[in-house]
This record gives C-alpha cells, sequence and structure tokens, in this order.
C-alpha cells in the first residue's frame, strides 16, 4: 500500500513539475468565484464550513492546512479530487462546470488573483496549472 501512494505522489509530483502555468496566474475569473461561492453555499459548506475553514469530518479548503496539502500538485488534482469524490452524501452529482466555479472560489479565498479567462473544466488542461503557495519569481 505504501509503495502505491508513493507511486500516485511520484506521478502527481512529475505532473506538477510539468505544468506550465500557477494559480498566481490569474487562472479564474471574479465572476466565476461568485458562481462557485453559491454553489459551494448550498453543496459544501454544511461541512467545509462557511469560511471553509473545516469540520469534524471535512478538511479546510483555505489557509496553512490547505496548502500544504495541495502545493506541490495541480489544480487538476484538486478537480478530479472534488469531482469524484464530492459532494460527500452524493459523490459526482455536481457538473464539471459547477466543480470547476467551485474551485474558482477555493482559489479566489486562498487570495489567488482572479484573471481574465475562467477557469477550465478539462482535467487535462487543469493538470497544467501548479498549485504553488507562494509565487515563484
Amino acid at each position: 500500500m505504501k509503495r502505491l501512494l508513493f507511486a500516485v505522489l511520484m506521478i502527481a509530483a512529475m505532473a506538477a513539475a510539468q505544468a506550465t502555468r500557477s494559480v498566481w496566474d490569474g487562472v479564474y475569473t471574479n465572476d466565476q468565484a461568485k458562481r462557485g461561492q453559491e454553489v459551494y453555499g448550498k453543496q459544501c459548506a454544511s461541512c467545509h464550513g462557511d469560511d471553509l475553514s473545516g469540520g469534524e469530518s471535512a478538511p479546510p479548503l483555505t489557509g496553512a492546512a490547505f496548502l500544504a496539502n495541495w502545493t506541490g500538485l495541480t489544480v487538476g488534482d484538486l478537480f478530479e479530487r472534488t469531482r469524484v469524490s464530492m459532494p460527500q452524501n452524493d459523490p459526482g452529482k455536481l457538473s464539471r462546470q459547477q466543480n470547476a466555479d467551485i474551485i474558482a472560489f477555493v482559489l479566489s479565498m486562498n487570495r489567488f488573483p482572479a484573471g481574465k479567462g475562467e477557469l477550465e473544466k478539462d482535467t487535462d488542461v487543469l493538470k497544467q496549472i501548479r498549485l504553488d503557495a507562494e509565487k515563484k519569481q
């Protein structure tokens, strides 16, 4: 089991290293984040908290703990994890667009800058965007 986990983490790290953009490049729009906030409120807040701080059975989606878990991976990794496992009471219920909008909201709440284009809903495209806790110079 440990070997499998190690292999998965290595593949994810290699994919992140090959990613060509970063969340610091403005990968979502403010309008998309607003849509995501609405869906988040209806589908996610009951477990992850209104302020994304987490709950008894759900991890935080903002702050140092969130960034520690996701830095070095890609937005595609976060998108797929969300898409296939959330909401917890009905995994896979949300559309790809709703998931992209929620991820945009999460990125906005983590103070990553908005840009001119919406966050894509295609996993392969999202795998090109690194989740970096700090902006690389």
